[in-house]
């Protein structure tokens, strides 16, 4: 148990670490093992905390979120929760995860665990207060604590600034349809800007957000990737088919029937191309 202390204790001074974060990761090992092999140590990346032993049968880097808890000692595990060091749930990692997003940091690292050991990275990037309280104004407005999914979903646009759905369902490890709902939810909340239509919708952080972080330059770059690149696209099948129809145009850039117009008609106000006929005959060339 002495070991156990040592690293709550190191956990609780690491820079910028949180005290739920702190207090979860040791009882996770403590219900593992013994302790005479445990090691953790700082480093220029962070915080890392190994602990002997692969994830128990059925849990895996892929559903390390989502699967149910299995605990390799129960009757330890049900001595820990007892007594106070960890939730009856079960949700440790869940606790972690949620512990580092909400400050706008990045996500705790499983990845170099192994059929040895479990080790997780925690970096030491600094919190983002700003974040923190874009978080907290949310869970004010809804009455209740932001989603894990959530919190997965805005860290991932944090930081690369641009995904498309499937890339969002393997950092939830959630099934498409759940993430779709998640991400929906955050658009509705003006958290997140959804762009384009199909499996080709796009989502980035909302201008609010940028804003708010003070790079609304930013979201004018994010947000205005899709026009420029719809209108070169359209202007290349012109160039190599001849003509396009709204339909052609709302299936090659994945727009719904309305965006098409309004692309076209764009296209069409600035010069680079003109219409022949009306309605669904409507077709349009290069302005000659």
């Amino acid at each position: 148990m002495s070991k156990a202390l040592d690293i709550l204790y190191k956990v609780l001074d690491f820079q910028s670490g949180s005290l739920l974060t702190a207090s979860e990761k040791p009882t996770s090992a403590l219900k593992r093992d013994d302790w005479i092999e445990k090691g953790e140590w700082l480093d220029d990346d962070g915080l890392s905390i190994s602990n002997p032993g692969s994830f128990v049968e059925g849990v895996t880097l892929a559903n390390l979120l989502v699967t149910e808890p299995r605990p390799r000692n129960p009757l330890l595990a049900d001595i820990v929760k007892r007594i106070g060091l960890a939730e009856r749930t079960g949700r440790g990692i869940d606790r972690i995860f949620e512990g580092l997003l909400r400050y706008g940091r990045p996500a705790p690292d499983y990845g170099r665990s192994d059929a040895t050991s479990v080790v997780v990275q925690m970096s030491n990037t600094g919190s983002d207060l700003g974040f923190l309280e874009t978080v907290l104004r949310e869970e004010e407005r809804t009455g209740r604590s932001m989603p894990l999914d959530s919190l997965i979903i805005l860290s991932r646009l944090r930081q690369e600034r641009r995904l498309i759905i499937t890339d969002l369902t393997h950092s939830t490890q959630k099934t498409e349809q759940a993430t779709r709902v998640t991400i929906e939810t955050l658009v509705e909340a003006g958290l997140v800007d959804a762009h384009g239509s199909g499996r080709g919708r796009t989502y980035t952080l909302s201008a609010k957000l940028y804003r708010k972080a003070g790079q609304k330059a930013g979201y004018i770059r994010q947000a205005g990737f899709d026009a420029i690149q719809q209108e070169q696209m359209v202007l290349r099948y012109i160039g190599e088919n001849g003509s396009i129809k709204r339909a052609e145009v709302a299936e090659l850039c994945r727009l719904s029937m309305p965006q098409a117009y309004h692309l076209l008609k764009r296209l069409k106000d600035s010069g680079k191309i003109q219409q022949h006929g009306v309605k669904r005959h409507a077709f349009y060339t290069q302005k000659s």
